[in-house]
């Protein structure tokens, strides 16, 4: 069983690399599910029930999100309805939406969680008790279950995967859309990434505009509004095999193919 997880989708140009490159990609690294971060797929800031069925179309099957799922009120009735599209678990109970979901691949149930974490972040509840919860109510109902946690500090990633080692068959960091390299598969069979980077514009800031960003740094305002950058497009992630036997990792590797190599017909997974 091999996952491919996509890097935070940012804005058009990160859709038009998704919509370009995941089939590709997916069958390059071989992976029988996909799941993609897509919070910031709508302008950099939320997703839209338009993009979610652009991203289903285009063959993801699991869609995470994170603190900017909230930012495109259009999006609430569908949280409700597709389970497909995810919010972080542990926000307080009254909000639409859910944080996990049992899709089946080959005849391997996975169970997909999203959570969220707190440091540098908005107080919400503890993500290690909610995973503690989920995973128990989750029992029996999945073969395979990876976690993606959407968090700030690298501190409480790392701790989360630690957490979580042995329990799950792997935790991939999202929200700083700066790619790590310390992929690794942890002592009880957890594979581990910090973050897995962007999808979008490499010649920005963190997937948007590097002059706009700049601007707020010199002047401690926000200015204008940023805007997602449109250059050196990449889709980031990784990709993970996963024994469906004892429901943990056999290995993990990044993912990193840039766009203008599709273009020139040199596609060869890096």
């Amino acid at each position: 069983m091999r996952i491919l997880f996509v890097a935070d989708v940012i804005g058009s140009p990160g859709r038009r690399t998704l919509t370009q490159l995941v089939r590709l990609v997916r069958k390059d690294v071989n992976a029988d599910l996909v799941v993609a971060n897509g919070e910031n797929s709508a302008g950099g800031f939320g997703i839209t029930p338009e993009i979610v069925r652009e991203f289903l179309d285009v063959g993801v099957d699991v869609i995470t999100t994170g603190n900017h799922v909230w930012d495109k009120k259009e999006i609430l009735p569908l949280l409700k309805t597709e389970p497909r599209l995810l919010r972080p678990h542990n926000y307080p109970p009254g909000n639409p939406g859910r944080g996990s979901v049992v899709v089946e691949s080959n005849g391997v149930r996975v169970a997909v969680l999203n959570l969220q974490g707190r440091t540098f972040m908005s107080p919400i509840d503890d993500p290690f008790r909610a995973a503690d919860a989920l995973l128990a109510e989750l029992k029996g109902q999945a073969d395979v279950v990876v976690v993606e946690f959407h968090a700030e500090a690298t501190s409480e990633k790392q701790a989360f995967a630690r957490y979580l080692d042995g329990r799950v068959a792997a935790v991939v960091g999202t929200h700083t859309h700066v790619q790590t390299a310390d992929e690794r598969i942890l002592p009880k069979g957890t594979a581990r990434i910090t973050d897995l980077g962007m999808t979008g514009g490499m010649d920005g800031i963190i997937g948007m505009k590097w002059e706009l960003s700049v601007e707020r740094q010199l002047t401690l305002t926000r200015g204008e509004r940023l805007q997602p950058a449109d250059g050196d497009l990449t889709l980031q992630g990784a990709v993970v095999d996963v024994d469906p036997a004892t429901g943990l990792a056999r290995s993990i590797e990044r993912v990193n193919v840039p766009y203008e190599r599709v273009l020139q017909g040199e596609f060869k997974k890096k």
